[in-house]
């Protein structure tokens, strides 16, 4: 069986779904499909592809880039491929900012061709799959086609089941304070240069957003700028980055970087490393940056703070 579309080799891809209203902005990594026999040899990394082509062209669909999760997901040796399981996809999405996962398996029975899709939900774990079966004289570019419609489908009607209810920041608050519990914390500084490629960046969205998880949660904070280094135990440093995405409509969708680390001043020592990718829409282009950058900072202060605590 020949594929009829030639596209580039794409390891890892990362987009966005509108699946209910041009508000419920979904990042959705498409992760490799595995082979399941020798007949199918090579058909995975096809399918992948042309899964990608097919959702692509959908104007509900943004693409985020693809290089930053390729290199992220190969650091911390996560399972790529088809195999995937709930807990990875877990940790894929807390480092990548990605909700939903697409992967899956591509096999052949006799004269028959199956493909296989898992649609599996980062914060609830939840498993969901849709599947297509053909016969080998089918192109497969057809079959993969109508199996993304399906995939669609399957995430516009049960989105309420793979994405998490919003929790407001006095619950995310009250949940990481219940988790560091009565620990004796570090006096910390945080420092985040962030840029909005094409623009000037006004206010550090990322930077005030840390800082605020940090004093609400019970730590001890310096200015970076005017206090005492001398009376910092750890310091939060790093960089955050935010770019134009997409258009639809009237509405501008932004994908934000966030690579943080914490060092004990003293001694030099990095505690902890974390990142985190997010997107956001707005109707203007700066105040989405600032939307994205605020929501990859609140997701990584969870993780981070309760690292710095526990190394404490």
């Amino acid at each position: 069986m020949k594929c009829s579309m030639k596209i580039q080799s794409l390891f890892i891809l990362l987009t966005v779904i509108t699946a209910i209203s041009s508000a419920d902005i979904y990042p959705m990594a498409i992760l490799p499909f595995s082979e399941r026999g020798r007949e199918v040899s090579e058909q995975g990394q096809q399918v992948t592809d042309l899964m990608f082509a097919s959702l692509v062209i959908n104007p509900e669909l943004y693409l985020v880039d693809r290089e930053d999760m390729a290199k992220i997901l190969q650091e911390q040796e996560l399972n790529v491929s088809g195999l995937v399981k709930p807990d990875e996809a877990v940790k894929i999405g807390q480092m990548t900012g990605a909700k939903i996962i697409i992967t899956g398996s591509v096999m052949q029975i006799g004269s028959s061709q199956y493909i296989v899709a898992k649609i599996i939900g980062t914060e609830t774990s939840r498993v969901l799959g849709a599947s297509i079966k053909g016969s080998t004289r089918d192109e497969l570019d057809t079959l993969v086609e109508e199996l993304a419609e399906k995939v669609g489908e399957t995430i516009a009607d049960r989105a309420d089941e793979l994405v998490a209810k919003p929790v407001s920041r006095d619950d995310r608050i009250a949940s990481l304070k219940k988790q560091i519990g009565k620990r004796k914390l570090p006096t910390v500084s945080v420092k985040i240069p962030e840029e909005h490629i094409g623009q000037r960046t006004i206010d550090p969205a990322a930077e005030t957003e840390i800082l605020a998880f940090c004093t609400e949660s019970g730590f001890t904070v310096i200015d970076a700028g005017e206090g005492d280094v001398k009376d910092v135990d750890v310091e939060i440093v790093g960089e955050a980055f935010s770019e134009f995405a997409g258009r639809r409509e009237n509405l501008i969708s932004v994908k934000s970087r966030l690579e943080v680390k914490a060092i004990e001043r003293s001694t030099g020592e990095v505690v902890a490393v974390d990142r985190q990718m997010g997107v956001a829409v707005g109707i203007t282009e700066h105040v989405a940056a600032k939307a994205a950058l605020q929501s990859a900072a609140a997701d990584l202060a969870m993780r981070l703070l309760l690292k710095i605590a526990d190394a404490n």
